[in-house]
């Protein structure tokens, strides 16, 4: 297949993305960088963690999301007294047949969206890890595998400490993205009120594709090209957060530890997914920069000077984004 026929199968095979956009549009007004890093975790298979104030409109756009595919869709509200049964499932004893069976909890599902994440305790998160990574629960001596297409998209508030914990690093290397919410603008917030304020009933998302669609669509961002060059841009970026002085030397101290391989990976994988979206059949250097932030962010642990300091994680990465080479 020529250049030409696999960017005209790119264009076909992508449409479903603009009417997905429509759709959620119809419930999530603005917010279209959250959008859109919701519907590249369908085409990576990535988690996504989002973060912001109470009332951004996270849990909504994810339930329009979950709207708009034929899939299965489970809500977690995550609290201090949450337990690993409560979400994975248990071993349930029958006395006629005296053995135990499994009754799986709501993770299994297509889509989890498990609210306010930071309010249950490390063992739950625990719980989480094998799910997220190798997409699977063991209970008791079974191991059952959970179902495809596998997203958790978990939220949490940033302000809020009071009955919080902080995620543990591993959970925390395990989402593909992590998005800040921020504020509408002006003509947004006009249409929120236009379209929220009153007693009737909430508007809602119709399934406009498939489980199937998105499997072929992630058969094509897989046959994307990268270029050696975009490849080595890729690994540059990451290892700068790793060596921070040797990109500048005012980076020096700022960074007790930089992103890890899955960081890499990660990069790449939502490049491709990245230039599918655009139509594009190929990898450029912007498509990385345009996902450095959601991907990196989480992924570096700043030193106590540069909290000191008030530098943020988005600060070192607008820094290494300037001063790494670009192909």
């Amino acid at each position: 297949m020529d250049t030409r026929e696999f960017n005209e199968l790119i264009v076909a095979n992508s449409a479903w993305i603009s009417s997905l956009r429509e759709e959620i549009a119809k419930v999530v007004i603005g917010q279209q960088l959250l959008i859109d890093k919701l519907i590249l975790s369908l085409l990576c298979k990535g988690h996504v963690l989002l973060e912001g104030v109470p009332g951004l409109a996270k849990t909504l756009s994810v339930k329009a999301l979950a709207g708009t595919l034929h899939a299965q869709f489970s809500r977690i509200q995550f609290t201090p007294d949450l337990l690993p049964a409560d979400l994975i499932g248990t071993m349930i004893y029958n006395p006629e047949d005296r053995a135990f069976s499994a009754k799986k909890g709501p993770i299994f599902a297509n889509l989890i969206l498990a609210d306010e994440i930071n309010r249950a305790p490390a063992k739950v998160q625990s719980a989480l890890l094998e799910a997220m990574q190798e997409r699977q629960v063991t209970l008791g001596e079974n191991t059952y595998q959970l179902p495809d297409p596998f997203l958790v998209l978990a939220t949490q508030n940033p302000i809020d400490q009071e009955g919080t914990y902080q995620l543990p690093e591993a959970q925390m290397d395990r989402f593909l993205f992590k998005v800040l919410v921020t504020y509408p603008t002006r003509a947004e917030e006009l249409q929120v009120l236009e379209l929220m304020a009153s007693s009737a009933p909430a508007p809602t998302t119709t399934p406009v594709t498939s489980p199937e669609q998105v499997a072929t669509s992630r058969n094509l961002v897989n046959q994307i090209y990268i270029d050696a060059a975009v490849r080595g841009y890729i690994v540059d970026l990451v290892r700068a957060t790793r060596l921070p002085e040797s990109v500048d030397a005012k980076l020096k101290g700022l960074i007790r530890a930089g992103a890890s391989p899955r960081a890499t990976i990660n990069m790449a994988l939502a490049a491709r997914a990245h230039a599918f979206m655009h139509h594009r059949s190929f990898v450029t250097p912007q498509d990385v920069k345009d996902l450095a932030h959601d991907i990196l962010r989480h992924r570096i642990l700043l030193s106590y000077e540069a909290e000191a300091e008030n530098i943020s994680t988005d600060d070192v990465i607008e820094h290494i984004l300037n001063k790494v080479p670009v192909p």
